[in-house]
């Protein structure tokens, strides 16, 4: 015999989860507790959680393989695409910083005003990891403690469709699609530069002042877009000298 189940109580069940992953509490690629763990937590039966799991994997939210169920990487269908476009087009780079540079500034005034108490806890120490990678000259983990750190703030600003784009954009960010943080990070002035910018927006977040906030913000980003520019050209100079150093493979070679 089937076991009863209450499919209201999936239902509701099913909206929780929903929510959550709206609201960003549980992300993308995030694997879920086990049925068991889940069942318990939320005092159900298993086939009643099992049932509210279908829901949500039948609205593609969720998915479930070999290694778990894990929350769904649903914006992939819509970035995926775009990443190709973006990655084939010089002004790309330039239209995301202008972009960047209108939402971030709001961003930070919006987590200063609305931060719960847990997540300027979290900004702080992303702050502090950031100060500990640039102290041991780690630009890679430092490259993260930024990419993180904006995160947080998005996830403080409590305005959920600004965290779900901003969410796709640092993905296709960290996977090098519009530039190479770690380039960025490589060069020493930029790393210097780029702690102070970082930490002044948090500093600002933390201490709930949210025109401070957004000034650094959007100070910081045209800060970016600037040392980009510098970087771009100085690739452009460097490729310059090493092919007149490369000229004399295409001469002929005298008394030839």
């Amino acid at each position: 015999m089937e076991p009863v189940r209450n499919p209201k109580l999936a239902d509701s069940i099913a909206e929780h989860l929903e929510q959550l992953i709206l609201e960003g509490a549980l992300r993308p690629g995030e694997r879920l507790a086990s049925e068991r763990e889940m069942a318990e937590k939320f005092e159900i039966s298993r086939p009643c959680l099992r049932e509210a799991l279908e829901i949500l994997q039948s609205r593609g939210l969720i998915e479930t393989t070999k290694s778990g169920t894990h929350v769904a990487r649903f914006m992939a269908p819509l970035t995926e695409p775009l990443a190709a476009l973006l990655q084939s087009s010089e002004q790309a780079l330039i239209d995301y910083l202008e972009y960047r540079n209108l939402i971030e500034g709001e961003a930070a005034r919006l987590a200063a005003l609305r931060a719960t108490e847990f997540e300027i806890e979290a900004i702080q120490k992303c702050m502090n990891r950031m100060r500990a990678a640039h102290e041991i000259d780690d630009p890679t983990a430092e490259a993260e403690a930024d990419a993180d750190l904006h995160m947080l703030i998005y996830e403080a600003s409590h305005n959920i469709v600004l965290l779900h784009i901003m969410r796709a954009f640092s993905d296709m960010l960290r996977r090098g699609v519009f530039y190479n943080r770690h380039h960025l990070y490589s060069h020493q002035g930029f790393r210097d530069q780029l702690l102070t910018q970082h930490l002044a927006i948090g500093e600002a977040i933390v201490a709930r002042e949210p025109d401070r906030a957004a000034e650094a913000a959007t100070r910081h980003m045209r800060a970016t877009a600037e040392n980009l520019k510098q970087m771009r050209e100085e690739d452009v100079r460097v490729a310059r000298v090493l092919r007149r150093m490369g000229r004399g493979e295409l001469l002929a070679r005298r008394g030839s």
